[in-house]
C-alpha cells in the first residue's frame, strides 16, 4: 500500500529499511562517519564503504543481504561537493544514503524489480516521471544488455526511456584492481511535463530538471592487475545508493533538497538569527543561509563522533566548514556566535533518529560556540590585512593574491584557503591557490587521503590467508599457553632515517639473530587496540627463544608478535610455548582500568561534555585525553584524583560480558567513537556507574588499581585536554621523586619544616630585583649617560650621526655591544626613533650567545610606506632567522651571527628598494 505523501523523511527512511526487512535484508545500523577499516578514506563517502571488506571478501557477515541508512560525508579527496553546497538545490557535504546490498545472493533481476516496486508502487512515483540509464559498452567493457531487458520487462519501458551511457556515468569500479561492474541510474523529473530532451542537462538553480535519485551497482567482473582482463565473479553482488534528501524531495513536493523537512528548518533557523527572509533563489543571502543549514550538520555530527576544529585531517576538514559558515553568517550581518544554535537544532531534529547527536548534546554545542568566539577575534584582524593589501594590490595593479599572503593567513589567522578565496572574489581579486597549497601542508593532506601509503603490506595478507580462522585471544583467561606457528615473516629494515622501511618475506624458518614476526593460531599476547598497547614476552620450543617485543593487530584476524630469535631456530608448524611479561601487563591491567574510572570521574567533576578523546595504556604509561575547554584547577584535579581513590577502596569486582551491541547500549554502556565495535561487545562493569564497552585486559578488582595519582594535565588541541597519571607502584615512584625533590629544594633553599614556599619566595624577589637593577644599568651604558649618570659620556645624540634620510623618512641602523637583552634593543630603538622626529625608521642589532637579535621601530606617520614587519622579514633572512610584528614594531631573531654586521648595513638599500616600490 502506497505511503501518504507529503511523507516525512523519518517516515520514507523507515519504509525503505522495513520493505527490505521484508525481503531478508538484515537492517544494519549507520556506520560512524570515521571509516573503520579504510586509511585511505578522510570518512565514509558512500553507503557501500562499511561494506567494501565484505564485497572483496575479506570480511564474512552472518547475512548476505543488507540495507541501511549510512551517514556520509562528502567533503574532501574526489568526492568533494563543497563549493557546490548552497549554490545548487541537490548538493550537500552532509547526506544520508539509502542502500541495501546483496553479497553473492541476488543480481541484477531482484534488484531491479525491488527498486522499482519500492519506487512505484510503495512510495507512488509516477513512471511519467522517471527514466533509467544502463552501460553502453565502452572501454573495453560490454555493454549491460541484461539490464536493459529486465528493465524492459519490469517497467515496459521502450529504448527512449532507457537511456544509454558511457564508463564515466554507468560503470563503477573500486580502484585500478578488484571488483567492479555496470550500474543503472534511476532518475527523476522536478518541474512541470517530463522532457526528455532536456535529460543530460544540469538541473537549474531551482531544482527543475532531471535529477539521479538512485544507483544500482552490479558487481559481476573482477580486475585482478591494473589494465589486465576482466574477469566474471564467481558470486555477483549488488550495492545500491539513494540519497535521502534527494528521495525526499520529490516525495515532499519540493525541488530542492534544502526545502525538504531534512534541511528547511535550518534553513528557517539561519533566516530567523540573521533577521532576513529566505526566498529560496539564487541570491547571495540564500545561499549563505543554505550552507549554514549543510555545514551545521556536517559540524553537529563530526563533534559528536570526537573530532574537533583544529589544523590537521579530519580535523582541519572540520574547522574549514565551521569557518565557512561562521563566514557565511558575517555576510548576513549576524554579528554574534551563533553556529552553535544552528548544531542545537540539527541535534533536535536528528537526535531521535542518530542517539550520539543527543548524548554529546553540550559538548557540541560547546565546541561550535568556542570555535566560532576564537575564529570571530582573528577574523577582524585577516580582514584588515586584506584590505590593506587590497589597497596594496590596487595601487600596483596586481590581480592576484600572492601565495605567501594566503599561506601566511592560514597559519597566523586560521583563515582556510577557500575563504580567502571568497573574500577575494568579493572584491575582484584573484589567490594563486596552486602556489599557497604547496605552502600549507594541512590544508593539502585535508584534501587527500588520510594515510595514502596505510595499505596493509601484502606479507600480511599472504600470512593471513595461512589461517584458516582468526587468530584466538586466550589472554583474557591467561597470560601463558601453547600454539602451533602457522606463519614467520622475516624482517629487515632497508633505507635510513624517514626513508627506513620494513620488508616483510614469508619464510618457513628463522635462526637466532633474525628479527620475525610470528604468527600462531591462538595467543594470550594482546595485540596493541583500543589505546592498549601490545603485549612483550617470550615464546620458547627446544632449543629456540624468541624475546617479544610487541603485538600488533596488521589486518583483521592476524596478530603477529614481534621480536628477535635470541637463540636456536624456529620454523612454520613448531610447537611452542607463548608467556606474557607478566609485571608488565599487571601494570598495564591497573592503567587500563584506572582510564575507565577517571572517565566516570571527569563526567562527575566537568560535566558530559567531558568525553574520552583517546588514550593510551601500557606497564609505563596513562595518558587520557578528553573533551574540555579550560585548564583543570587545583581544586577540580583533587576532586578527580579523591573520586578515582573512592572506588579503588571499594575494592569492587571487574565483571565483563559478550552482549549484543543493543542490549549494552541499553544497559548503558558507553560507547566511545574513535574504537571500532561489531555486532557483538565486551560489557566492562566497575560499578554501577562505570559501565563501558572496551575489549583491553583489566584489573580482576578495583583495589588491584592501587594508588591512582595525576602527575600533569594540559592542552593538546583546541577543546581537548590531556592527563597522563600513574597507579600502584609506579604511583608509589612518582611520589617518592616529588618527595626526593622537595627534600633537595629545602636543603638549597636553607628551609626548615614547613617555611619552604616562604624561602622560595623571598628567592625570587630577590633575583627580580637584581634583574631589574641589571637591566637598568644595560640600558643607561647603551644610551651613553654621562658621568653625573654613572655612565661613559657619549649618549643617543651620538648614535643619531649615523642617520641618513631616504624618500622623506630619517632611517638608523646600528649594532649595539653585544648581550643587549631583547627588552633594552626594543626601548632603545623606540628613543632613537623619537629623537629622529615625526618620519624616522630604526633598526638595532646585537648578538645574544650564538643568536642574532633584531628589532625595528618606524613612526606611525611613516607606516604607510614602510612597515616594520616586512623590514625585519627581509633584514632577519640575512642572519638566517625569521621575525614580524606590527606595521610600527617588529622583532626577529637568527642563527647566523656572523651575518649581522651585513644585515645592518643592508637596511639602508631594503628601505631605498621598498620606498622606490
Amino acid at each position: 500500500m502506497p505511503i501518504a505523501t507529503p511523507a516525512s523523511s523519518d517516515l520514507i527512511r523507515r519504509t525503505f529499511l522495513e520493505f527490505f526487512a521484508q525481503r531478508g535484508h538484515e537492517v544494519v545500523p549507520s556506520a560512524p562517519l570515521l571509516p573503520q577499516n579504510d586509511p585511505t578514506l578522510m570518512f565514509v563517502n558512500a553507503g557501500m564503504v562499511p561494506f567494501k571488506d565484505v564485497f572483496t571478501g575479506k570480511d564474512k557477515r552472518p547475512y548476505q543481504r543488507a540495507a541501511s541508512s549510512q551517514k556520509c560525508i562528502r567533503i574532501s579527496g574526489k568526492h568533494n561537493d563543497l563549493e557546490n553546497v548552497g549554490v545548487t538545490a541537490r548538493h550537500q557535504t552532509f547526506f544520508e544514503m539509502l542502500g541495501n546490498f546483496s553479497f553473492g545472493d541476488y543480481f541484477k533481476e531482484d534488484a531491479i524489480a525491488f527498486a522499482w516496486e519500492l519506487l512505484t508502487k510503495v512510495y507512488d512515483v509516477s513512471p511519467s516521471r522517471l527514466v533509467v540509464t544502463i552501460y553502453n559498452g565502452e572501454g573495453g567493457f560490454p555493454a549491460d544488455d541484461e539490464a536493459a531487458a529486465i528493465w524492459r520487462k519490469v517497467t515496459g519501458f521502450g529504448d527512449d526511456r532507457i537511456l544509454r551511457l558511457g564508463l564515466a556515468d554507468n560503470f563503477w569500479t573500486m580502484g585500478d584492481v578488484g571488483p567492479c561492474g555496470p550500474c543503472s541510474e534511476i532518475h527523476f523529473f522536478h518541474g512541470n511535463e517530463p522532457d526528455v530532451s532536456r535529460f543530460g542537462e544540469e538541473p537549474r538553480i531551482d531544482g527543475t530538471g532531471w535529477t539521479e535519485i538512485w544507483n544500482n551497482v552490479f558487481m559481476q567482473y573482477e580486475r585482478a592487475e591494473k589494465d589486465g582482463p576482466l574477469v566474471p565473479l564467481p558470486a555477483p553482488s549488488i550495492d545500491t545508493g539513494m540519497g535521502l534528501e534527494r528521495i525526499a524531495s520529490v516525495l515532499q513536493g519540493v525541488t530542492a533538497n534544502y526545502d525538504t523537512d531534512l534541511l528547511r528548518g535550518l534553513v528557517d533557523k539561519a533566516a530567523e538569527l540573521s533577521g532576513k527572509p529566505y526566498t529560496g533563489g539564487s541570491a547571495d543571502d540564500d545561499v549563505s543561509m543554505r550552507v549554514i543549514a549543510d555545514h551545521a550538520r556536517t559540524t553537529a555530527f563530526l563533534i559528536a563522533e570526537g573530532v574537533m576544529p583544529e589544523r590537521q585531517r579530519r580535523e582541519y576538514v572540520l574547522r574549514r566548514v565551521m569557518r565557512r559558515a561562521i563566514r557565511h553568517g558575517h555576510r548576513l550581518g549576524i554579528d554574534r556566535p551563533f553556529l552553535h544554535e544552528v548544531a542545537l537544532e540539527v541535534v533536535r531534529r536528528m537526535g531521535e533518529t542518530y542517539p550520539e547527536l543527543r548524548d554529546r548534546r553540550e559538548l557540541i554545542a560547546r565546541v561550535t560556540e568556542d570555535e566560532e568566539i576564537r575564529f570571530r577575534s582573528t577574523l577582524k584582524r585577516g580582514m584588515k590585512i586584506l584590505d590593506e593589501r587590497f589597497d596594496e594590490m590596487r595601487s600596483s595593479g596586481e590581480r592576484t593574491l600572492p601565495a605567501a599572503a594566503a599561506a601566511d593567513l592560514y597559519t597566523t589567522y586560521g583563515f582556510p584557503l577557500d575563504l580567502t578565496q571568497v573574500i577575494c572574489a568579493e572584491s575582484n581579486f584573484d589567490v594563486d591557490v596552486q602556489g599557497a597549497e604547496a605552502v600549507i601542508r594541512g590544508a593539502a593532506e585535508a584534501d587527500g587521503p588520510i594515510d595514502p601509503n596505510a595499505a596493509v603490506d601484502a606479507a600480511h595478507r599472504e600470512a593471513r590467508a595461512k589461517l584458516a580462522q582468526p587468530v584466538v585471544f586466550t589472554g583474557y583467561e591467561r597470560e601463558e599457553g601453547d600454539s602451533e606457528i602457522a606463519a614467520i615473516l622475516r624482517v629487515e629494515v632497508q633505507g635510513e632515517g624517514d626513508r627506513a622501511r620494513k620488508v616483510r618475506t614469508l619464510v618457513e624458518r628463522a635462526e637466532a639473530g633474525e628479527a620475525v614476526e610470528i604468527v600462531v593460531r591462538e595467543t594470550p599476547f594482546y595485540a596493541e587496540s583500543g589505546g592498549q598497547v601490545g603485549d612483550c614476552g617470550e615464546v620458547t620450543a627446544d632449543g629456540a627463544r624468541v624475546e617479544v617485543k610487541d603485538a600488533q593487530k596488521p589486518v583483521a584476524g592476524l596478530v603477529v608478535h614481534e621480536g628477535v630469535v635470541r637463540e636456536g631456530a624456529i620454523a612454520v608448524g613448531q610447537r611452542v610455548h607463548l608467556e606474557v611479561d607478566h609485571a608488565a601487563r599487571s601494570a598495564t591491567r591497573r592503567n587500563h582500568s584506572a582510564t575507565h574510572v577517571l572517565h566516570w570521574a571527569l563526567r562527575k567533576v566537568l560535566g558530559e561534555h567531558a568525553q574520552q578523546k583517546g588514550s593510551r595504556v601500557g606497564p609505563d604509561i596513562l595518558r587520557f585525553d578528553f573533551t574540555h575547554n579550560r585548564p583543570l584547577t587545583r581544586e577540580e584535579i583533587a576532586r578527580i584524583e579523591d573520586l578515582v581513590n573512592e572506588k579503588v577502596l571499594t575494592n569492587a569486582k571487574v565483571t565483563t560480558e559478550i552482549l549484543p551491541m543493543d542490549e549494552a547500549r541499553r544497559r548503558g554502556a558507553m560507547a566511545i567513537f574513535e574504537e571500532k565495535y561489531g555486532d557483538t561487545v565486551r560489557m566492562l562493569t566497575m560499578t554501577p556507574e562505570v559501565v563501558e564497552l572496551c575489549g583491553g585486559t583489566h584489573a580482576r578488582a578495583l583495589g588491584d588499581i592501587g594508588l591512582f595519582k595525576i602527575t600533569s594535565e594540559g592542552g593538546v588541541a583546541a577543546g581537548v585536554r590531556r592527563i597522563l597519571a600513574s597507579t600502584g607502584l609506579n604511583a608509589l615512584a612518582y611520589a617518592r621523586g616529588v618527595e626526593a625533590e622537595l627534600a633537595r629544594a629545602r636543603q638549597v633553599a636553607k628551609a626548615q619544616g614547613g617555611d619552604l614556599a616562604e624561602k622560595i619566595g623571598k628567592i625570587v624577589a630577590h633575583e627580580r630585583e637584581l634583574e631589574k637593577k641589571v637591566a637598568d644599568l644595560e640600558r643607561r651604558i647603551l644610551e651613553g649617560a654621562g658621568p653625573a649618570q654613572g655612565g661613559g659620556g657619549g649618549g643617543i645624540d651620538a648614535m643619531l650621526e649615523g642617520a641618513r634620510e631616504i624618500g622623506g623618512i630619517k632611517v638608523l641602523a646600528r649594532r649595539v655591544p653585544d648581550g643587549t637583552n631583547p627588552g633594552a634593543l626594543r626601548d632603545l630603538a623606540e628613543k632613537l626613533r623619537d629623537k629622529l622626529g615625526d618620519r624616522a625608521a630604526v633598526l638595532l642589532g646585537a648578538a645574544v650567545g650564538d643568536k642574532a637579535q633584531l628589532a625595528v621601530m618606524v613612526s606611525k606617520p611613516a607606516t604607510e610606506r614602510l612597515k616594520a614587519g616586512e623590514l625585519i622579514k627581509a633584514i632577519a633572512r640575512i642572519v638566517g632567522g625569521s621575525g614580524g610584528g606590527r606595521p610600527d614594531m617588529a622583532q626577529a631573531g637568527g642563527t647566523d651571527v656572523a651575518q649581522l654586521d651585513a644585515a645592518i648595513a643592508a637596511t639602508y638599500v631594503e628601505v631605498e628598494r621598498t620606498l622606490a616600490s
